[in-house]
């Protein structure tokens, strides 16, 4: 099964160029609330995005599914309304899918899903140690339609240097396997172009077929639109992007445990050797 595309942008025209090659979700990113604090200093994405995106969008997206990260479950602060209001008025807008970030209690899952009410998908983005920790109550919450594994924050929680260092030690693994008991959809980290980023999107590719993912995010630099100003070079990165990310995915359909063995010990390897030269420049 091919993976779930998603790129991040609240640009309609960037959102109708990955739509028209092939990504299969856009997605909003309204997320503000802690997220500076806790990636202070990091060359992360940081979305300034508005609730009328998502209707901007809506008008956009005919084939593409329109995905929503909402904030974190919340009372209002500040003059922002309270989640259940935020939720609600993100579905009326047209969203397709809703996704929870930082959560840590069943109870915020409990409180997500009765929000959304069946009005749209409910992902849940698991990214905080306490939501690890407590994974088999979480999915045992009834109306819970996909989960996706947040490397970013994820990796931080642990005290780690590098996103993909729970792609090696074990905890994407074990969450891996309690996802494809639960039955239930899920994906995890973000990929580059085939060839390119500091772990290449191959090897990165080939773990999800190992794992048994459906989903992956297109990260920055897959297609960074602060550098790309010409919407045609746009057009033509995406088409090929997308192209070359199906064509590593056909390989892997014919991948033998073997071949996703040695897969992973590149992985392991890179990862190290990143990590590695990370501390020396601490």
């Amino acid at each position: 099964m091919a993976l779930t595309l998603m790129y991040i942008t609240n640009h309609p025209q960037v959102a109708r160029i990955a739509q028209d090659a092939g990504v299969d979700r856009v997605w909003v990113d309204l997320e503000t609330i802690g997220k500076e604090e806790r990636q202070r200093g990091m060359n992360t994405v940081k979305s300034f995005h508005k609730m009328e995106d998502v209707a901007t969008l809506r008008k956009v997206l005919t084939t593409s599914q329109l995905l929503v990260r909402v904030n974190p479950i919340h009372e209002a602060v500040n003059g922002y309304c309270r989640s259940e209001e935020e939720i609600d008025e993100v579905v009326r807008s047209g969203a397709d899918v809703v996704m929870l970030p930082m959560f840590r209690t069943v109870e915020e899952v409990e409180r997500f899903v009765a929000s959304v009410d069946g009005r749209a998908r409910v992902l849940l983005l698991v990214e905080t140690k306490e939501a690890v920790e407590r994974i088999d109550e979480i999915l045992a919450v009834p109306g819970v339609d996909e989960v996706y594994i947040g490397l970013n924050d994820l990796h931080l929680a642990y005290g780690q240097h590098f996103m993909f260092e729970p792609l090696c030690d074990g905890k994407v693994e074990r969450l891996s396997r309690k996802f494809r008991e639960a039955g239930i959809p899920f994906g995890f980290g973000g990929i580059a172009r085939v060839g390119y980023g500091m772990l290449p999107a191959e090897y990165i590719i080939a773990e999800h077929y190992r794992l048994g993912s459906r989903a992956a995010i297109l990260s920055r630099s897959f297609c960074n639109m602060n550098m790309v100003t010409d919407p045609e070079e746009a057009k033509e990165l995406f088409l090929k992007g997308v192209a070359d990310i199906r064509a590593r995915e056909r390989q892997c359909e014919r991948f033998t445990e073997a071949d996703f063995a040695a897969n992973h010990e590149e992985v392991v390897r890179r990862v190290a050797a990143i990590v590695s030269n990370a501390r020396v420049k601490e």
